[in-house]
């Protein structure tokens, strides 16, 4: 971006983390429809609008651009799949645990004893941690409530993830994404063709896992590895977002609509983080909270219903207000104290080079979409120097 928008344009890892944020809130909107037991869908049927589903495929799509950064700036298999562990699992765990020795005895129909003893209390645990072979209930639990079917609903999109992750993984580790990005193209189209096919058979499952519902979220993440391998010769531009809204909804009854939506949403939301109002620019503590806010919505949702609040829109009010209180929460006690640990495990002091740069340098690589801060990459030291644009103007802007 030139100077005049770094001035109107907020970094793009705080853009990344407003639309996070607000993504995980629409799920929440969103499932509070069916566990509220008093209408099928938030949003009437006849505006063909399920905006979880929107929110899903932009989290895919920013997941595919962020991951594959961060490959690119460390392409090591080792730190790659450290990285991921410590940032899918700890939060994961603390959530699984509390909702099954806390939440659980709180609203189980059972006695304490039969609980405890309930081997599926602890297989709550045990199998949400596999990730792939994920369990939805606990027994008891809101069995009596509009929709006694999951504790967590949530969860099933996370082993999804861990095939996204797989395929950054393998296209690292062969050199593809370095020697020959198009591959990610061969994929994405693979994932289409693959993607049809599925809308006819199903597809089944693996395990806990949907098989057609895994393709059809993959396709915006590898969109979002394709925009940024090629996001020199694909310039973000607000105006062809637009126009790809306009066509999907010249295109929304025919077969290519799907497929369409995908891109759309994937290259809007990439579009959108790079372009977000400087104006809204708050403080990033309180909009790095996305995940811990998602993994709660679900349950938090049904300990509400189940203590009576039943109309709809209130209870998606409260459900998002507590879940993005709980996210914070998660954010402070779970998530930074990991990221701590995993920077002294993944941190070699014999080889680190110490390299001094200007808070303007830490934009710039900022403004690439990376997944994890710049100081990844640099050991940043406090620097007065202030390096002046090609215009003679200061370049300003937090680092993430």
């Amino acid at each position: 971006m030139d100077l005049a928008n770094t001035r109107r344009y907020a970094p793009a890892s705080h853009g990344f983390a407003w639309l996070r944020i607000v993504c995980a809130l629409l799920v929440i909107f969103d499932h509070t429809a069916p566990i509220s037991g008093q209408r099928p869908i938030m949003l009437p049927a006849s505006w063909h609008l399920l905006p979880s589903h929107f929110g899903l495929m932009a989290f895919f799509a920013m997941s595919g651009y962020q991951v594959t950064s961060s490959w690119v700036h460390d392409p090591s298999a080792l730190r790659f799949v450290v990285k991921r562990v410590t940032r899918i699992w700890p939060p994961l765990l603390a959530t699984l645990l509390l909702t099954a020795v806390v939440i659980g005895p709180l609203f189980t129909t059972l006695s304490l004893g039969d609980y405890f003893n309930d081997q599926s209390t602890w297989g709550y645990v045990v199998n949400g941690a596999s990730v792939l072979n994920l369990q939805h209930t606990l027994p008891g639990v809101f069995v009596d409530n509009p929709y006694p079917d999951s504790v967590n609903g949530s969860l099933w999109t996370l082993p999804m993830e861990l095939f996204a992750y797989a395929i950054v993984l393998l296209l690292g580790v062969t050199t593809l994404l370095r020697r020959f990005p198009f591959a990610a193209v061969l994929v994405l189209v693979a994932l289409v063709a693959v993607d049809t096919r599925l809308m006819t058979t199903g597809g089944g499952s693996f395990l806990s896992v949907p098989v057609g519902a895994t393709v059809t979220f993959l396709v915006p993440f590898v969109c979002g590895v394709v925009l940024y391998l090629y996001r020199d010769r694909l310039p973000l531009s607000p105006a062809f977002a637009f126009a790809l809204v306009l066509v999907q909804v010249a295109v929304h009854f025919t077969p290519v609509s799907a497929f369409w939506l995908s891109f759309a949403v994937s290259y809007g939301a990439i579009t959108l983080v790079h372009h977000w109002p400087r104006w809204l620019v708050v403080d990033e503590k309180w909009v790095r909270n996305s995940y811990g806010t998602y993994l709660w919505g679900f349950p938090v949702t049904q300990m509400l219903a189940q203590l009576g609040l039943r109309a709809a829109w209130p209870l998606a009010g409260a459900a998002m207000v507590l879940s993005y209180g709980l996210g914070l929460l998660s954010r402070r006690y779970v998530e930074l104290p990991t990221m701590r640990l995993r920077d002294v495990l993944l941190t070699d002091r014999r080889t680190v080079d110490t390299v001094v740069i200007s808070r303007s340098v830490i934009e710039s690589a900022d403004r690439q979409g990376g997944a994890g801060p710049v100081e990844d990459r640099f050991e940043v030291r406090p620097e007065p120097l202030v390096v002046r644009g090609p215009g003679g103007g200061d370049q300003h802007g937090p680092p993430r």
